[in-house]
């Protein structure tokens, strides 16, 4: 085979990011290289390149982008059992060594490269007719939702739900919500492409946030009871206190994106009074994945409507601007080398 490949490179000290040709990696013992199949474009991915995101165990100032990868086994490396040349797989995003969890794409290299080596322990096996496509963004886009839905948020059927933010995370806690059996699912999104694709994905009512008469048709949807929980995956602090003003007796808002910036309750006796809660979220577990994959598997799920276009692995910063600008609205951007 060739001994260099190309690869989507950031530098993280001056944020320059260059898809360039780089060497084939070779896997260590317990290690797997894999032939990418497709690898999703985040908006975490966007934030690296603005410098937004820090890599916190990166060895090194350069690392190859992607934590959402699919793919075929190509290589094993010494001790690794019961995976074979051409075995279909997804990645999970990253693994745990020494107590600490690593994140592919972040922590060290990922998958926006034509070969990458991952631990043997976060191989997922894919069924033959499963597109590499929809399995690439199950790792992230489908996972953080999904483990912020049934282990965060704990949400039970026919609890009241509200989703704020239909881009890539919350089109599909959407989906997962009315799999479970949340009723009725609240979405919440300023951009009318998002509230209507929020209904087809399985929402029961699509609210404007800066409508005037947001907080009465929210009363409304909900029979005058509030939220049982919420769900933030827009990372926004207007979001948050609106989201929190929502809830009823015992809500718990859930925080799945990332803003950085202090938590702000503004009338905490009342807060405290109706027992509401807040709760942090970020990723999700190493069952979680599995999980996706038999559900969907099993036709319980179909991320087709979520492959909002692919493109070449060489264009992969055509497709980070596509997604920094909102180009077409898109759930995700898929890259294939």
């Amino acid at each position: 085979m060739n001994e260099t490949m190309l690869a989507g490179r950031l530098d993280v000290g001056t944020g320059t990011f260059e898809v360039k040709e780089v060497p084939v990696p070779v896997p260590g013992p317990g290690f797997v290289r894999v032939k990418v199949q497709a690898a999703g474009v985040c908006l975490s991915d966007v934030h690296l390149i603005q410098g937004l995101l820090k890599p916190m165990h990166l060895q090194g100032d350069e690392v190859t982008l992607g934590h959402e990868v699919s793919g075929s086994v190509d290589l094993t490396g010494d001790g690794v059992e019961g995976w074979t040349t051409g075995d279909r797989v997804v990645l999970q995003a990253g693994y745990e060594y020494r107590g600490v969890t690593l994140t592919m794409g972040v922590d060290y290299d990922g998958g926006w490269a034509e070969y990458v080596v991952v631990p043997a322990g976060v191989l997922v096996p894919l069924s033959a007719g499963f597109s590499y496509e929809q399995a690439a963004i199950i790792p992230d886009a489908v996972s953080t939702p999904w483990a912020s839905i049934v282990s965060t948020g704990r949400v039970r059927p026919a609890e009241a739900v509200g989703v704020w933010g239909v881009g890539g995370l919350g089109a599909h806690g959407v989906q997962l919500l009315r799999m479970i059996g949340a009723a009725p699912i609240v979405a919440v999104d300023p951009l009318p492409e998002a509230r209507e694709r929020a209904l087809a994905f399985g929402a029961d009512v699509a609210l404007d946030p800066l409508a005037d008469d947001f907080a009465a048709s929210m009363a409304a949807a909900t029979a005058g009871r509030g939220l049982d929980v919420a769900f933030d995956f827009a990372g926004v602090d207007a979001v948050r206190a609106q989201a929190v003003a929502c809830l009823g007796r015992q809500g718990r808002l859930v925080l799945v994106g990332l803003s950085g910036t202090p938590i702000t309750i503004s009338d905490s006796t009342a807060f405290s009074y109706t027992r509401k809660q807040v709760r942090g979220h970020y990723g999700s577990e190493a069952h979680h994945v599995p999980e996706l994959v038999a559900l969907t598997e099993l036709g319980r799920l179909d991320f087709s409507r979520s492959i909002s276009d692919t493109l070449p692995l060489r264009d992969a910063a055509t497709a980070v601007e596509r997604l920094e600008r909102k180009e077409g609205n898109p759930i995700r951007l898929v890259l294939v080398p």
